[in-house]
């Protein structure tokens, strides 16, 4: 199973986000769950980068199955107001695949 754990500041901003585990929803290569985790994932920390002009703190584990997002703690307000617009995109989009596969998916905020 994927787990999906958001981390949010005080005012409810999103600052962090961490995945870990495996779908297991079909054969290595044709896993579509975590195909698609991946895809939202990757492509909101590209955009996060490309459009904001923030360098997060990226964390991933060599053979897959984890990644962690950690935006820094000095930004300025309207880049933290992009990244997180991004973020809550990344997070409704997510939660969409957890209505659709909660058998392979599961989200946690705090």
């Amino acid at each position: 199973m994927i787990k999906v754990n958001i981390n949010r500041k005080k005012s409810g901003i999103i600052y962090a986000f961490e995945l870990s585990g495996h779908a297991n929803s079909g054969p290595y290569g044709y896993d579509l769950v975590c195909a698609a985790v991946s895809a939202v994932a990757f492509g909101m920390t590209n955009a996060v980068i490309e459009l904001t002009e923030i360098e997060p703190i990226i964390d991933q584990a060599g053979e897959g199955g984890y990644l962690k997002v950690v935006l820094p703690e000095k930004i300025a307000d309207e880049k933290l107001e992009k990244a997180s617009l991004l973020l809550e995109g990344m997070l409704t989009s997510l939660k969409t695949i957890e209505r659709d596969y909660g058998q392979y998916i599961s989200i946690s905020e705090k």
